[in-house]
């Protein structure tokens, strides 16, 4: 504050000094403005963490305000009162010290030194550069300057100075802008002829450090260094390609100057072909290296592969010389899934030997040095795969061998399993326990004989086929599947014989079967008709129709009738029983014959009795039937007679005896029609 309001006019000091002076504390007064700031900000904080000093801070920061306040504008009316006061001054020191610059910047531009190399001569021109820089300061101070003294209002010696002062320093610096602008001329001239020559330099030694490489006679034993060579080479091509630019500009601007006569120009145009030698030189040389390399990459690539083809073909031989055959039909199946992969990869396999030979012909046709050696080693290859070709179709042949023999054995297996498990049914014992059982067993049995008849003989005919099929394909263990084949075959023909001896067994069993039912059965309707002839007798004396009783007696004695061609068979199936059984079971049929026998012979008497009360009952309605004609045919004649009527003629259809004897309602032979067998 106390510099602030200095306002002490020392003569001794200079106004310049001064205003410097209190320039420097401006700067220093608005750097501590942040610190002011600062300030403001702890009590702030100060005053929400501690309200209950708030006031006494917020008294402080409001004094320090308004102190910082009158410090600012005591500053800045002293400052313009020195800069009022003392503008004049200042703008003639000002000139003063511009005017003394020029005039050492014009002893500088006296001394001529275009420089001996290109070191020294970028030196000089930032040292130019500087000067420049210089004078465009100075040419923006001059302007500051005459707005300056444009503005100062007062009039006398002072200004007269300053017009004196601005138009000295205005000439100066007319007259040093043409010196600056050929001094930049001749130095960048003499730079561009230095810096030539250093780029000659330059890429003739880039040039010769290269061209041992592009003309180097390693060409690489193997792939992979004939591939690095090819690489460098490539490498060096690439770098020739890009570096192709910046070698046309050198000896553009080579020839630029080579075009001017002077002693430098002797050296660049000598530098030029030089350079423009080595260029070609190079060039050509990586080119021609290109070509000596890619024949050799040809040949140390066919070497390659061919060395993967032959290893390739040494493994897989390898693999086909494995006597593995598998254990089991899975084992046997998948191994030959394998093969059947393995060899559609050899099979087109056979492009990569078609593309290493092409590689072989061309490069006989190029004429390698290396011709003979590869022509054998293709016709190796050759010979190898062929090999391994033979060798696939060995161990394919040997693998469907095994499998077929693995799958038949599964088949004769499957098939002997099913003929024994057919055994155990056509083995059975079984015969029924009566009619109904052994006809279910019967019909059964005979479902199982035409599907195992149908089916095992299909099956037994495609074992026989794969048997004599790999016999005829010359199987190796063609004497193990000979014999394979007649134990199906003799299994086979074994199950054919229980199958016929069972249902021979049932077929006799549902005989005796039947025999007893029907048996069972006859006696039924035997039974039934006895108890039918109650019934027929009772309707004798329920009725007085002669027809009636004969036509109820007729029904009857058809039913009889027809159980005759029953018992007759029954007699004909127990006489062939007794031929094939014996013991018990015969005893058994002879003792059921025998109760139908007589029960049958015990109806039949029954029945002749009944028809002989019939026949009675019918000649007494007859013969009362005849006794009621007459005597309506005699009060009839008694009625004609005395009317004295005529009588009318005799009917021819009637007898003339009216005692002759009525037709009889059944054939008098009517006995004759039964068996003598079943009357006996």
């Amino acid at each position: 504050m106390l510099m602030a309001r200095d306002t002490s006019r020392d003569e001794t000091q200079k106004l310049h000094k001064k205003w410097l002076k209190h320039q420097t504390f401006m700067a220093e007064l608005a750097q501590n403005k942040e610190w002011l700031d600062k300030m403001e900000k702890e009590g702030l904080r100060l005053m929400q963490e501690k309200p209950e000093l708030s006031e006494l801070v917020k008294k402080k920061l409001e004094e320090i305000r308004e102190c910082w306040q009158d410090l600012e504008s005591t500053t800045q009316a002293k400052a313009r009162q020195l800069f009022e006061a003392n503008r004049a001054d200042l703008l003639v020191q000002s000139y003063s010290s511009l005017d003394q610059r020029l005039e050492q910047l014009e002893g500088h531009l006296a001394h001529v030194d275009y420089g001996q190399d290109l070191t020294t001569v970028n030196k000089q021109l930032k040292k130019l550069q500087t000067m420049e820089c210089q004078m465009e300061e100075w040419y923006k101070e001059v302007g500051e300057l005459q707005a300056q003294a444009a503005s100062i209002p007062q009039k006398g010696q002072v200004m007269e100075k300053v017009s004196e002062r601005q138009a000295g320093v205005e000439t100066r610096i007319v007259r040093l802008i043409e010196p600056l602008k050929e001094r930049r001329r001749i130095l960048l001239a003499s730079k561009e002829v230095h810096q030539v020559g250093r780029d000659l330099e330059d890429e003739i030694l880039w040039i010769q450090e290269r061209l041992p490489v592009a003309t180097s006679q390693e060409h690489g034993t193997s792939l992979q260094a004939v591939q690095q060579l090819m690489k460098k080479n490539q490498s060096l091509q690439r770098e020739l390609q890009g570096h192709r630019g910046r070698v046309e500009d050198v000896l553009e601007r080579a020839g630029v100057i080579a075009s001017i006569r002077s002693p430098e120009a002797d050296s660049i145009r000598a530098g030029m072909e030089q350079l423009h030698q080595l260029w070609e030189a190079l060039w050509t040389e990586t080119e021609h290296r290109q070509l000596r390399l890619d024949v050799m990459y040809q040949a140390q690539q066919y070497y390659f592969d061919a060395g993967e083809v032959e290893a390739w073909l040494s493994e897989q031989e390898l693999h086909m010389m494995n006597e593995e055959t598998g254990k089991d039909e899975a084992s046997t199946l998948q191994l030959l899934k394998k093969q059947l992969v393995l060899e559609q990869t050899i099979e087109d396999y056979a492009e990569t030997i078609g593309m290493l030979s092409q590689q072989c012909r061309q490069l006989l046709e190029l004429g390698h040095p290396d011709c003979e050696q590869i022509s054998k080693h293709q016709s190796q290859i050759d010979r190898l795969y062929v090999s391994l070709k033979d060798l696939v179709e060995e161990r394919k042949s040997r693998l469907e061998q095994q499998y077929w023999l693995y799958q038949l054995n599964r088949e004769v297996d499957e098939l002997e399993q099913w003929i024994a498990e057919r055994e155990v049914i056509a083995s059975s014992t079984e015969l029924g326990q009566d009619f109904e059982h052994v006809t279910i067993l019967q019909e059964k049995f005979t479902e199982f004989a035409s599907e195992t008849g149908s089916l095992g003989q299909e099956r037994v005919t495609a074992v026989n086929q794969m048997v004599d099929e790999l016999i005829d394909y010359g199987h190796g263990d063609a004497a193990t599947i000979a014999e394979w084949k007649d134990g199906v075959n003799e299994a086979w023909a074994d199950l054919l014989e229980l199958m016929e001896t069972r249902g021979q067994m049932l077929a006799a069993s549902h005989q005796l079967h039947k025999f007893f039912s029907d048996c069972q059965e006859v006696l039924a309707q035997i039974e039934d008709k006895q108890r039918r002839l109650p019934e027929v007798r009772a309707c004798q004396g329920g009725t007085s129709n002669t027809s009636t009783l004969q036509r109820l007696m007729q029904t009857f004695e058809h039913d009889i009738q027809l159980l005759v061609t029953q018992v007759r068979q029954l007699q004909e199936s127990a006489t062939q029983l007794r031929t094939v059984y014996a013991g018990e079971k015969a005893e058994a049929i002879a003792m059921q014959e025998h109760e139908v026998m007589q029960t049958w012979k015990e109806l039949l008497i029954s029945c002749e009795d009944c028809r002989m009360q019939i026949t009675t009952a019918t000649d007494k309605l007859r013969f009362f039937g005849m006794v009621r004609d007459q005597l309506m045919w005699m009060d009839s004649i008694i009625c004609q007679i005395g009317t004295g009527e005529k009588p009318s003629r005799v009917s021819p259809g009637w007898s003339a005896s009216p005692l002759s004897p009525l037709p009889l309602p059944w054939p008098a032979d009517w006995v004759l029609l039964w068996p003598t067998t079943l009357l006996s």
